[in-house]
């Protein structure tokens, strides 16, 4: 999952329709949810990050998994893609560019929405309960974009979600992903070497990581032959109801494609 997001933010239904077919590993990340705080007090990088997400395989004595990731999860991802491509069946990535130093044709990627970078400069401010909620919506509603409805009782319902799993609603851990030391990052150049299938869901309103991130990304990746792309028309950078569906239908089709099974 993304930067400051515990493994409450995957949408249940998402869970429950991919753990019928597959065993479904979701962990929050440091500092989110039910791990451990430490930001500050223990610094750690973005490639420590990923480092967890080959503990959290060993722990479950899984070999090799198929891995999905969103946003910064994207990045994490990538990361494994690299460093312990034998612990991928295969990845899936969305909303999220490649690392830096890739070698992609064409412009760079642009930067978030103007108003979301406004946003994101008051993350981690102390709020009351009620005012952090309704800070939060307006993050989610704002990262949804404008091609879904915004359903604010979803997404409050989301929230919800995220306090009863970690126990608490504050705004300290908010800006701990970002705090995290960057370096070992700039590997963007490697990526050509990948052989591991990827799948690169496009995210067309994604306010945070603008097309062309996803097309930047499959033109980092080396091996076209199992390279994909998809779009998932109207998807932002969130996982609203309407979303999960069509994106579960994407990630089943590749899933199925490598697994060598006809769904």
């Amino acid at each position: 999952m993304g930067a400051a997001s515990s493994s409450a933010v995957w949408p249940p239904g998402l869970v429950e329709r991919l753990g019928r077919r597959h065993r479904v590993i979701v962990w929050d990340h440091r500092d989110t949810g039910r791990s451990s705080t430490s930001a500050g007090r223990e610094p750690y990088a973005l490639t420590d990050l990923a480092a967890d997400a080959v503990v959290v395989l060993d722990a479950f004595g899984v070999p090799a998994a198929h891995v999905v990731g969103m946003s910064m999860g994207g990045l994490l991802t990538q990361l494994l893609l690299l460093d312990h491509p034998e612990r991928l069946l295969s990845t899936t990535l969305f909303c999220t560019g490649p690392l830096p130093g890739a070698e992609a044709p064409g412009d760079a990627a642009p930067a978030p929405a103007p108003e979301l970078l406004a946003l994101w400069a008051q993350l981690g401010e102390e709020r009351d309960e009620s005012a952090e909620m309704d800070f939060r919506l307006r993050h989610w509603r704002l990262l949804n974009g404008h091609g879904m409805p915004f359903d604010e009782a979803e997404f409050r319902a989301l929230e919800g979600r995220v306090v009863a799993h970690g126990g608490r609603m504050d705004a300290s851990s908010a800006t701990a992903h970002a705090r995290a030391g960057t370096s070992g990052l700039a590997r963007g150049a490697e990526l050509r070497d990948v052989r591991t299938p990827v799948l690169v869901v496009e995210a067309p309103q994604d306010p945070a990581c603008p097309p062309p991130c996803a097309q930047l990304l499959e033109a980092a990746i080396g091996d076209a032959s199992t390279t994909r792309r998809v779009v998932v028309p109207g998807m932002g950078h969130a996982l609203p109801a309407a979303v999960v569906g069509p994106l579960l239908d994407a990630v089943e089709a590749h899933l199925d494609a490598v697994d060598g099974t006809d769904g």
